[in-house]
């Protein structure tokens, strides 16, 4: 639940006051006109009058809290965040839908210096120290989980392990 409300502290405040304006603008002239003056509007339940009232709101922030997540996300993952913001906006979750799939992983940060570096690196762009392990043998980039390497089938040695 934790990782939750850190996610929804990621959405940029322009985001929650473009939805709650939004939400206002296109609430407001719905309670002001038809259910005032349409005769069929008039004769519905309150419950149903209440559940369009409040319904199309939380649908509307929730809308824009997810383009701004989205936004705030790729910029967070280096990727073209305004593009993908706009891509959101598509109709029918597209745009919503093509960002989640493709998105990049998130870079992480180099053990010596600090700098956020892609995952892919083998070598940290600011100090040049290694990022993940080399293989000895033809000098590619492994994960510390594999015991033999997948591009070349030298068997890792582990430091400090017995031979």
């Amino acid at each position: 639940m934790n990782s939750f409300w850190a996610k929804l502290r990621l959405i940029p405040r322009p985001a929650w006051i473009t939805g709650c304006s939004l939400a206002v603008v296109l609430t407001l002239p719905l309670v002001i006109g038809p259910m005032q003056f349409d005769r069929e509007m008039r004769e519905w339940p309150l419950l149903a009058k209440v559940g369009l009232v409040s319904v199309l709101p939380v649908v509307i922030l929730a809308y824009s809290a997810l383009v701004g997540f989205i936004y705030a996300d790729a910029k967070r993952r280096r990727m073209r965040h305004v593009m993908w913001a706009w891509l959101a906006l598509v109709p029918y979750f597209v745009g919503v839908i093509l960002y989640f799939i493709l998105r990049d992983p998130l870079p992480t940060p180099c053990p010596h210096c600090g700098l956020d570096v892609g995952p892919a690196f083998a070598f940290c762009p600011g100090c040049g120290a290694p990022i993940h392990p080399i293989c000895s043998h033809c000098g590619k980039s492994l994960r510390p989980e594999w015991s033999n390497c997948p591009h070349c089938g030298t068997r890792m040695v582990v430091p400090g392990a017995a031979s």
